[in-house]
């Protein structure tokens, strides 16, 4: 599910927007959520040191002494994918707002087809962003790699669980490999794992532990190479996964 932040210091505009925005993802069956919406810049910087962000859309003048560019500078400083959308009634500041890998300048007042068309092209080119994102569900569902800590074989069923919550697809192993990215290593016949959430790993008890104080097992029969892999960050040599540039899950 991609996560959007809204922040704009008009109040009306702010609820305005993150209506159009709802509607647009209901019409259009796009799998999002307004995670934050606030009219305060402190609140935006706050919320992405502890939240995954895919989508931030800015008014660059926020009437404060952080505006949305100093927000944007913040953020891709630390994360070079997250999508940024400014809004502003001035247009003397559209291009300052480009500098900041600006996916998109919506000018005020914001029409609902011009948002729409925007967040149609954001999605379009999601789906042809295979390293970022697996779509599950015939491209319904959309998933952050980032996000994912362990994806557990259950039956006929994959369960993508994340911090916030787990998601199902009919599909196996064999059909996700190639969707993958490298730091996704096989570690239990029933279980793949995201070596960058691990947090810690136990291997008297062979579990993997992850900052959600969520856990996964780890086969005997992988043992060594994941370990291997921990300590030597050698993603190559010790994958039953490997990427191939593709990312859909159906």
């Amino acid at each position: 599910m991609l996560n959007f932040v809204l922040c704009d210091d008009n109040h009306s505009v702010l609820n305005r927007l993150a209506k159009m925005l709802e509607s647009i993802f209901i019409n259009n069956n796009i799998d999002a959520e307004i995670g934050l919406k606030t009219p305060n810049a402190s609140d935006v910087i706050n919320y992405i040191k502890n939240n995954k962000v895919d989508v931030l859309i800015l008014d660059i003048n926020l009437k404060s002494k952080i505006s949305g560019c100093d927000i944007a500078d913040m953020v891709r400083k630390k994360n070079k994918d997250v999508y940024i959308i400014f809004t502003t009634a001035h247009l003397e500041y559209a291009l300052i707002a480009y500098k900041y890998k600006t996916f998109d300048y919506l000018p005020k007042p914001i029409l609902d087809e011009r948002l729409e068309e925007t967040i149609l092209r954001l999605m379009d080119d999601i789906k042809h962003t295979p390293s970022k994102f697996i779509r599950l569900n015939n491209n319904k569902t959309i998933i952050n790699q980032d996000e994912i800590n362990y994806i557990k074989k259950d039956g006929m069923k994959l369960v993508f669980c994340t911090n916030s919550r787990t998601y199902e697809t009919y599909s196996s192993f064999n059909k996700i490999k190639d969707c993958l990215p490298e730091n996704f290593i096989r570690c239990h016949k029933s279980y793949i794992v995201n070596v960058k959430n691990i947090s810690d790993v136990n291997s008297n008890k062979n579990t993997i532990l992850f900052s959600s104080n969520e856990s996964c097992s780890i086969g005997a029969k992988y043992k060594n190479e994941i370990l291997e892999v921990l300590k030597n960050g050698n993603f190559t040599n010790n994958l039953d996964c490997s990427n191939n540039g593709k990312s859909n899950v159906n």
